[in-house]
């Protein structure tokens, strides 16, 4: 069975940071593009980071210089390190996994991050 198991989330204050994390299993990591994605209320879900490996990389321009999306494969795990974190940061946040070629798409249960003084 596929699972994302997400954690990390919780309240910070404006300018400090948490890292998110999602586990996966049930797939083979490595073939997968890693995701974090974000939605705050009455607002789309947006893209925040993606990594396929360590050199291809995309941020949202929201958080870049902010946020570092990273993958371990031999942990299957993806984390986001977000620093300087502002308000308008808040939202659930979302791992996503998605396949190079077989068009599968996987998606964990999201995790509050609230950022407020």
């Amino acid at each position: 069975q596929v699972l994302l198991v997400e954690s990390g989330g919780g309240l910070v204050q404006p300018g400090g940071s948490l890292r998110l994390s999602c586990a996966a299993a049930g797939f083979t990591f490595s073939q997968y593009t890693m995701s974090w994605y974000r939605q705050a209320p009455g607002k789309e879900r947006e893209l925040v980071a993606a990594v396929v490996s360590a050199t291809t990389i995309n941020y949202a321009d929201s958080v870049k210089g902010r946020f570092i999306i990273s993958r371990d494969n031999a942990k299957n795990t993806v984390y986001l390190q977000m620093n300087s974190l502002k308000p308008e940061d808040t939202a659930v946040y979302y791992c996503k996994a998605a396949s190079w070629l077989g068009s599968r798409e996987y998606w964990g249960q999201g995790t509050q991050v609230t950022v407020s003084s």
